[in-house]
Parts: C-alpha cells; structure tokens; sequence
C-alpha cells in the first residue's frame, strides 16, 4: 500500500509532464493575445471567435497601457499582441532591445482632418483656423497630413517629426493652434478643421463620412496596426492563420457594423 501511495503522485507528475508536452505545440494551446482596451479589444474577440472555429483557442489579454503589451510578449508572458504601428514597435525595440516582429496586418487607425463647416479641401477659406494636437508625434503627424492635403509645405525630410518651424509655405495663410488631442473634437465648433487622431474621434463620436474632409492614406505606417510577435515565431503557421482571420469576412464584417467606418481592416 505505501508503495502504491508513493507511486500516485509520481504518476499524476509523469501525466502532467506529457499533458504539458502536448501543449507545447502552438495549434494544441492557449494563444494569449495582448491588446489594449476599446477597439483592439474587442477586434481581438472577434478574431477568437472565428479561431475557435478553426479548433484554435485565442484568450484577450487587455492592457491600459501601450508600452506593458510589448513587454509582457517580449518576456513570453503572450505569443502575440494587436495595438501597434510598426514605428512604435520599432522605437520599443531600439530602447528595450527587444526582437518583435509584425507577422501581419490588423486594422487601420487613420488620422484625419475633421470640420463642421467645410467639406473638402478646396472649400477651407484663407486665414482659417486649424487645430493639431500639442504632443510632438502627433501634432507632427498633424502637420504631415495638412501637407499631404496640399494646405501646407513643410521642410524637405522631416515627416512626423515636423515643428510649425518647419512650415514652409502656407498659401491660405492658415492659424494652426496647438491644443490637447483630447480637446480637439470639441473645438470643431470654433475652427475650420482639427487633425484628429482615430482614437479620439471614435470616443467622440464624429462622424467619419459626414465630418470627414481628408484622412490619412490607407498604407500611412501610423495608421496601420499589426499582429505582432517575438522574433523566433515569426514563421509560425498558427499565427500567420490568426493574421489571416483579421481578414476574414466574418470579422470584416463585425469591424463594419461595430465601428461605422472609424476603423477598417487594413489591406
């Protein structure tokens, strides 16, 4: 008897050993995936649902932060997550010295140019008044998409990194006020545009096709955002599928009828 008493829990360890060895196989497993909370999120639910068909178990993992997801999956804490751009990912990279990598693409958070007022381009009268956001990455995203709109020149290479110093030519002659990104939706009721980052429009509620008067080209690297994952997985055939489902018509769908045209898949 005390023999027989010795050996159970050898066994349960022998089966637990073998239970885990099976589960070492990225298809058998959990696939923890970190997003941040809101759209991410929920896109990532939506993603799981049609993995589950698939005989592929995906767990949300959410974050409030933009920098913990990255170091959670960079530790191996996640197999993948689906926040980011890849400059971001780069940057985080670079500082952490870190080997992540997009295994695909997600859904595109574009910047756009917003107005009560107007509804093109060519309709923005001289000496209005426009707003970007006051913190450097996206009020030079700002500026770089007011170029991309043909209202203004700026300094030849400077790209997101742009200052108002860098403003070359302003041909309508054009007063760019500097404001909270968060203050920039109610401040559409006293300028003639505001560059408004997605996140704050879909809080917002403004509508993209009614409000909408320029957004940012679907291949902009700030506006897509991506499946990511460790260096050493990046050929990993479970994952690429998950990249693949993002795509899928059923979460194409999902993405249209959530989100009213704020965000769309990427391409």
């Amino acid at each position: 008897m005390k023999v027989k008493k010795l050996l159970a829990p050898l066994l349960v360890g022998v089966l637990a050993l073998g239970i885990t060895g099976c589960g070492s196989d990225s298809g058998s497993k959990e696939i923890r995936i970190g997003a941040t909370a809101g759209p991410h999120a929920e896109v990532v639910e939506a993603v799981a649902k049609e993995a589950a068909k698939e005989g592929i178990t995906v767990k949300l993992v959410e974050f409030s932060d933009y920098v913990t997801p990255n170091k959670a999956l960079a530790d191996g804490d996640l197999e993948l997550n689906s926040y980011q751009h890849v400059p971001f990912m780069e940057n985080f990279n670079k500082q952490n010295n870190a080997h992540l990598v997009s295994v695909g693409k997600t859904i595109l958070m574009r910047m756009g140019l917003y107005s009560n007022t107007v509804k093109s381009v060519n309709e923005v009268p001289e000496g209005a008044v426009v707003a970007i956001p006051n913190d450097p990455t996206n009020g030079g995203r700002g500026l770089a998409l007011l170029a991309k709109a043909g209202l203004i020149t700026l300094k030849e290479g400077v790209g997101f990194k742009a200052t108002l110093a860098d403003v070359t030519s302003n041909p309508k002659n054009l007063v760019i006020k500097e404001l909270e990104a968060a203050q920039l939706p109610r401040s559409l009721d006293d300028v003639t545009l505001a560059a408004i980052p997605m996140n704050y429009v879909m809080s917002a509620g403004i509508d993209v096709a009614k409000q909408g008067v320029f957004l940012e080209p679907k291949d902009e690297p700030l506006a897509v955002m991506n499946l990511v994952a460790r260096e050493q997985d990046k050929d990993n055939p479970t994952y690429k599928k998950i990249a693949d489902m993002y795509h899928s018509e059923a979460v194409k769908q999902f993405i249209a009828d959530k989100f009213k045209g704020t965000i769309i898949p990427a391409e």
